[in-house]
């Protein structure tokens, strides 16, 4: 028992000092942990309280230095918290605990086992604690030091930024305020302006580019809680209110350059205004396209005053009895009013050449048309300085007329085609050199020109007779029976050449003999003939002379022959010749040679042998009973369609069906046809309105011929004239003077003036005219 009890002394004994060591080293580690977890939490508080970052460089600057002192003190301190960790991780080791914390009642005794692990227990918590303090201490001490940083790389950046961009704006507005206001710039050097505006305009491209950036660091420094300071923000904003402000310059002035030049530049229509006097004004519509306000009246037309009292004037024409003669005189007052018979091809060329007027199916608008009128009317001015040349407005005029043939919608655009046909046609050139130029302006590369292409060229001209009422006279709208014609000079062939045009030109076609009159028109204006007129007796005959050459001395002046004025119980339906220069002894031998011929010829012979001065073609009314390009193909394209469907499938397998070649190949081939089809149809659709237009022009020729018979029979006997008659008056056979009885109805005797009027009526002309100096005549 002594021993026993001895042994429970040593063993107590030694529980006792391993439970006095045990309370020391805990006490002493769980008071450096207190005191570990108190200097860390105190340590945060002061980081959480330190100022923001700065929004400038210095106070960044002096911020980052004492957040360095701050990192300092907490570096110095980092080895003793890894002492203070190591050990309790030691003693953690030595004294590990895994039962869980448990609650005794008040009053018991804690063994010493527990209060071990209740020790252990309570260092492990300090432990991480602390390690956890530790740790978020020097993240938040790394991230801000990181964070100044970057802000004051920025912040250096935007300063940089800034100082670069306030010079570069003092230069800029330096050059602002160095410009003359626009009012005291020439014209002329209007669009230097506008080009050095819109030049100073992108070298600005990196100043743009500098405020855009300065803007983004500013942004992302705000995003990430830094914010300018006062001093910064100013500066910056300064900024940016100087750039809106020369922005807002640039443009400005740009605008007002692009205005006055727009509106007093070389394509402007402001110096176009004195065109018109009081009470007229001339306005502008959205597309460009001028009208005509009369104040007087209240009232608006797109016509100038001056073109409406032109085309007044025309219908003192309207008795001319020869349709391309009427058309012509008509286009020779045009011409003179336009002052287009004073410019010459050679100009007229000049000019679309410097105008780049090279591709015809480009489309331009009025300011272009403007433009390179204003470039005609100015060569003109330089060339004839001689003649006074109203610039404003013939320029008005011409572009009246131009979209009036061309433009009749005011839609405010018009072909280059369109624009050049109309001008060369009206020019002063020889009508050979204009056959040529205009050829030239549908060939291709190799001078050959197609069906289309000619196509396009004849009906661009035809639009000029139709702008006067007269289309009706050449064939109508409809030019295809015109553009088979000229391709029978060059038969099986798909394109022509110009001498083929050329060739087909020079037999002065009934769709565009009006072009060969009017040149001829204009050279006989000069011409005066010592001669006696057979009707009027005028003397000299100015203008053409027309001879019989069926009586001797027998002349007619032009008024007389083109109106059909004749002397009483006298028809001229015998052969005459036109003159349009004074003649020579040798045409005067060759006259008495055919008078003295056709003395000897009866009526019957005239009748059997008509002339005609010019090439009929075939008109929308004898087509209707042909088949036209269209019916041909269609049935070509249905036949095929037949054919192929009627074929017998001698294929294998899958090899014909729709998904095999063969049967693609023949998907593609109908879908090919099918196309073609949709074409043909569009374009018989556009003849059925070219068709419809065609009728209403004839049931305007109607009703102007029905006016001309219900004149009063006192009017032509007040003339020196016989009652007018039906017939034409230069047409040979008998019984052309008879004229229809009182009892024919107004609808019968239009019916028969038609008959006569229509050039392609097989019975118009029994006679004819002799054709000497490439002349010719159409007789309604």
């Amino acid at each position: 028992m002594n021993l026993c009890w001895n042994e429970i002394k040593r063993k107590s004994l030694n529980i006792r000092v391993r439970l006095e060591a045990f309370s020391d080293n805990s006490g002493k580690l769980q008071l450096s942990l207190q005191e570990i977890i108190e200097w860390l939490t105190a340590k945060d508080e002061e980081l959480s309280e330190q100022l923001p970052i700065g929004g400038d460089v210095g106070a960044v600057q002096h911020q980052r230095e004492f957040h360095q002192v701050f990192m300092e003190d907490v570096k110095s301190r980092g080895p003793f918290i890894y002492s203070v960790l190591e050990s309790a991780q030691a003693f953690l080791a030595q004294h590990p605990f895994q039962e869980p914390e448990e609650t005794l009642p008040d009053g018991k005794e804690v063994s010493p086992r527990k209060r071990i692990l209740n020790v252990s227990r309570s260092v492990w918590k300090q432990a991480n604690v602390a390690s956890d303090l530790w740790e978020k201490l020097t993240a938040r001490c790394v991230d801000r030091h990181r964070h100044m940083e970057r802000t004051l790389e920025r912040l250096l950046q935007t300063q940089a930024a800034m100082e670069e961009l306030a010079v570069a704006l003092e230069q800029a507005e330096g050059v602002r305020d160095a410009w003359e206001p626009v009012g005291d710039l020439f014209i002329d050097s209007l669009q230097d302006h506008i080009d050095a505006t819109k030049l100073f305009k992108e070298e600005l491209t990196q100043v743009k580019e500098g405020m855009k950036h300065i803007n983004d660091l500013a942004h992302e420094l705000a995003i990430s809680d830094v914010h300018l300071s006062m001093d910064n923000a100013h500066s910056l904003e300064h900024l940016n209110s100087r750039w809106k402000l020369l922005l807002g310059s640039i443009e400005e002035r740009l605008k007002q350059l692009q205005d006055a030049h727009r509106d007093f530049g070389p394509g402007s229509q402001h110096f176009l205004s004195s065109s018109v006097q009081i009470p007229w004004e001339r306005a502008i519509s959205p597309n460009k396209v001028p009208y005509y306000i009369n104040h007087q009246g209240q009232t608006t037309c797109w016509d100038h005053p001056k073109m409406t009292e032109l085309y007044q004037a025309l219908a003192d024409l309207n008795n001319i009895k020869f349709s391309a003669y009427r058309t012509a005189m008509k286009l020779r007052r045009v011409q003179k009013a336009l002052r287009l018979d004073l410019l010459t091809l050679v100009s007229v060329v000049d000019v679309f050449r410097e105008q780049d007027l090279q591709h015809g199916e480009h489309v331009m608008d009025v300011v272009e048309m403007i433009h390179a009128l204003t470039g005609l009317y100015e060569r003109l001015e330089e060339e004839r300085r001689a003649i006074v040349v109203n610039i404003p407005l013939s320029v008005d005029m011409c572009l009246n007329w131009l979209l009036n043939v061309y433009d009749s919608g005011r839609n405010g655009k018009m072909r280059v085609l369109s624009f050049k046909t109309g001008l060369v046609s009206l020019c002063n050139a020889d009508v050979q050199e204009k056959y040529k130029y205009l050829f030239r302006q549908v060939s291709g590369p190799g001078g050959l020109t197609d069906q289309r292409h000619l196509t396009m060229l004849l009906y661009e001209a035809i639009q000029i007779p139709r702008q006067l009422g007269e289309v009706a006279a050449f064939g109508g709208s409809n030019v295809e029976p015109s553009v088979r014609s000229c391709f029978r000079m060059a038969p099986g062939k798909l394109a022509i050449e110009v001498s083929h045009f050329l060739e087909w030109m020079s037999l002065e076609p009934q769709s565009v003999v009006w072009l060969a009159v009017l040149q001829r028109v204009a050279v006989a204006e000069s011409a005066k003939h010592q001669a006696k007129c057979y009707i009027c007796k005028q003397c000299p005959i100015k203008g053409f002379r027309y001879r019989s050459l069926k009586q001797f001395n027998v002349d007619i002046c032009q008024t007389c022959f083109l109106t059909g004025r004749t002397t009483k119980g006298k028809k001229l339906h015998y052969p005459i010749m036109e003159y349009y220069t004074p003649t020579t002894s040798g045409e005067k031998m060759r006259d008495f040679a055919k008078t003295l011929k056709n003395k000897f010829r009866s009526k019957q012979y005239f009748s059997k042998h008509p002339q005609r001065g010019y090439l009929p073609v075939q008109s929308v009314l004898e087509a209707e009973n042909s088949e036209t390009v269209l019916q041909g193909e269609w049935r070509r394209l249905k036949w095929r369609h037949e054919e192929a469907a009627a074929v017998p499938q001698l294929t294998e397998g899958g090899e014909g069906c729709p998904g095999s070649p063969t049967g693609g190949q023949q998907d593609e081939e109908l879908l090919a046809e099918a196309r073609v089809l949709r074409q043909h149809k569009t374009r018989l659709e556009t003849r059925m309105q070219i068709l419809e237009d065609h009728n209403k022009q004839l049931e305007s020729q109607l009703q102007r011929l029905r006016e001309l018979l219900l004149q009063p029979k006192d009017d032509s006997e007040a003339n020196g004239s016989e009652p007018s008659s039906l017939s034409s008056p230069v047409s040979g056979g008998g019984r052309q003077g008879d004229g229809p009885s009182r009892e024919t109805t107004d609808t019968e005797a239009a019916g028969e003036l038609l008959r006569q009027t229509f050039p392609n009526s097989r019975s118009g002309l029994t006679g004819g005219v002799q054709v000497p100096r490439n002349t010719s005549w159409i007789n309604d």
